[in-house]
């Protein structure tokens, strides 16, 4: 019997893929926060921008793109609606017209107090410990920041 060079076929099944596994944990948990930010009127994609800036109060354009890790493209249309709605302010920085800083509103920041509600009712969700989120959460950090080192 001769040894065959290529590799075992279970590397292409899709429940060995770590893509996949977290594309779809990805997609469940959008999924969960959904019904808990609609009572918040926000998206998934605006809560994101709002933690960014519940924690910074005040970020330019390209620092929120990437803390957020969207395209400026889809990151205007998110703003303009945080804007709308109330919750953001944009202004030109006083150093440097083309410099736009965006900032949290006293109605965004009342809307951080509802929404660490939404916070222990995801993790409740999980059915993970506190202890474990966390090692998910840097582990997952670590393999972002390692992909994307690759270029």
């Amino acid at each position: 019997m001769t040894k065959s060079n290529s590799p075992p076929a279970a590397n292409l099944f899709l429940d060995n893929q770590l893509c996949f596994a977290l594309y779809a944990a990805s997609l469940a948990m959008t999924k969960t926060y959904r019904p808990l930010l609609a009572p918040l009127g926000l998206t998934y994609p605006q809560y994101v921008v709002m933690l960014a800036l519940w924690q910074q109060r005040e970020l330019t354009a390209g620092a929120l793109a990437q803390a957020v890790a969207l395209d400026a493209g889809t990151l205007v249309p998110l703003v303009r609606k945080l804007v709308a709605q109330g919750l953001l302010t944009r202004r030109r920085s006083d150093d440097d017209d083309r410099v736009v800083l965006m900032s949290v509103t006293p109605a965004g920041q009342a809307l951080k107090r509802r929404a660490h509600a939404v916070h222990d009712q995801v993790a409740c969700s999980t059915q993970r410990s506190a202890s474990e989120r966390r090692d998910l959460t840097e582990a997952l950090q670590a393999l972002r920041s390692a992909l994307s080192t690759r270029g």
